[in-house]
């Protein structure tokens, strides 16, 4: 069945990065566009960035700070994140599809925290 596993959260101060990785399994990876999302505690979840099939095109919320990227080799998909705020600070998710969550299931998610 359809699996995400997201991995490479932690917890980094202010002006900190990290990179979010997501293996995902079950469907055919190189054929779907990928996003990241992310839910803060008592928020909705909330798209951070997208990319497209081939990474030919990408989209994010913050392109000062965050890139999106993909192996379609590996079927994992990536989040460079740099100059980490609190704001920042959430549950990161990733799906397939573009404009909306193409799968039901989610994964366990990564925790990011920012804080000094």
């Amino acid at each position: 069945q359809v699996q995400f596993v997201e991995s490479g959260g932690g917890l980094v101060q202010p002006g900190g990065s990290l990179r979010l990785s997501c293996v995902a399994s079950g469907f055919t990876f190189s054929d779907y566009s990928m996003s990241w999302y992310r839910q803060a505690p008592g928020k909705k979840r909330d798209v951070v960035a997208h990319i497209t099939s081939t990474g030919r095109d990408t989209s994010t919320t913050d392109s000062a700070r965050f890139t999106i990227s993909r192996d379609n080799a590996k079927n994992t998909l990536y989040l460079q994140m740099n100059s980490l705020e609190p704001a920042d600070t959430a549950v990161y998710y990733c799906n397939a599809g573009w404009s909306a969550p193409f799968y039901d299931n989610w994964g366990q998610g990564t925790q990011v925290t920012v804080s000094s």
